[in-house]
């Protein structure tokens, strides 16, 4: 083993500081014993950070409308190929009351960039949950006006999560057509100012992406204090015009997940469904490198497989009563404990010292 890269490794678990050139060096082990070594730091901190609770955030994927053209998600508007939809709201409601009933205490409101969902249309939906739940709720639907940001934060929203994508603004301005990268870490700054926890996020594998935006990715979220780091692999869709490109691998997004870690002892981390489905056993992979945040699919069954950011999802026929079982087994299997509390920011922990 390199004596740079242990000695490298040992720093961030320690400081949880890297120069840029140095995380790019540890991004890279040479070989499995330099790989195993960061995945076992990484750990480490999660453990001293964060202890062995795992949390759950229950998804509802309530609408697979899209007015975005982003050249690798299946949601794009320009996609004919998809049968779309929106979840009456009672729908959605009956969802949420379904997940708590079974344990959840963070419910996920999740969609694509769908502007008939009105700021009106969603705070309802949210302040119905919050008056009859005893839950956090997160928002991840997109772009919008710091106005509808601050209405959904004073209608209940605990927490947005708004993933950069890539911190390299050609990449990102080459990906999302008509999108500005600048116009996007405005939002994440909007949602800090209003009090949100912030979630960001990369993804990992994209074509033209480097080892070192992937550092960049990392430093970005650092600097920006996000209170959860949504990290996953590029995984082509066909019906996209990135769908013959290569895709990432578990592999690499692993060492940039366990960098997270080591450089973000305070942040959340999912297990994203993304690796599971890149293999059988990449969640428990991802909760073994610095992962302590699973997020099951409790969207109603009729709809899952409709919402296809990514071919071959993993859960599309499970229902919510059998995914909840079986996401306990596995997070057991590993020597884990399901959180019971709402798993909010443990940055928050940290400033009131609860």
């Amino acid at each position: 083993m390199r004596e740079k890269f242990k000695s490298l490794v040992a720093k961030a678990a320690e400081w949880h500081e890297l120069t840029k050139e140095e995380l790019i060096y540890v991004l890279q082990p040479e070989d499995h014993k330099e790989r195993e070594l960061l995945f076992k730091k990484a750990d480490e901190v999660r453990q001293n950070y964060c202890g062995s609770d795992v949390h759950l955030r229950g998804i509802i994927e309530f609408s697979n409308i899209c007015e975005r053209n982003c050249l690798y998600c299946g949601l794009r508007g320009d996609n004919k190929r998809l049968n779309r939809y929106r979840i009456p709201e009672e729908e959605i409601l009956e969802a949420a009351a379904g997940a708590y009933r079974l344990g959840y205490k963070t419910i996920v409101l999740q969609s694509g960039e769908d502007s008939w969902y009105t700021a009106d249309r969603l705070c309802s939906i949210i302040r119905k949950i919050k008056e009859g739940l005893d839950v956090a709720i997160t928002l991840c639907v997109g772009e919008r006006t710091y106005e509808d940001y601050r209405e959904f934060r004073n209608a209940g929203a605990d927490r947005y999560l708004l993933k950069h994508e890539t911190a390299n603004g050609a990449l990102y301005t080459r990906l999302h057509p008509g999108m500005s990268f600048r116009a996007r870490i405005s939002r994440l700054e909007w949602l800090k100012e209003l009090g949100y926890q912030v979630g960001a996020g990369n993804m990992v594998g994209l074509p033209g992406q480097t080892i070192a935006d992937l550092a960049d990715d990392i430093l970005f979220m650092k600097r920006m204090d996000v209170d959860m780091a949504g990290i996953g692999p590029f995984i082509p869709h066909g019906n996209t015009p990135l769908g013959k490109a290569s895709g990432g691998t578990l592999d690499l997004t692993l060492r940039v997940l366990a960098c997270a870690r080591l450089l973000m002892p305070l942040v959340h981390l999912p297990a994203t469904t993304a690796v599971g489905t890149l293999h059988p056993y990449g969640r428990e992979k991802a909760l073994q490198c610095g992962a302590n945040v699973v997020m099951p699919n409790i969207t109603p069954s009729r709809y899952r497989k409709d919402y296809e950011i990514y071919p071959n999802k993993i859960c599309v026929n499970e229902e919510p009563e059998r995914c909840r079982g079986c996401i306990q087994n596995r997070i057991s299997s590993i020597g884990r404990t399901v959180a019971s509390d709402y798993g909010h920011s443990l940055k928050l922990k940290v400033r009131h010292n609860y």
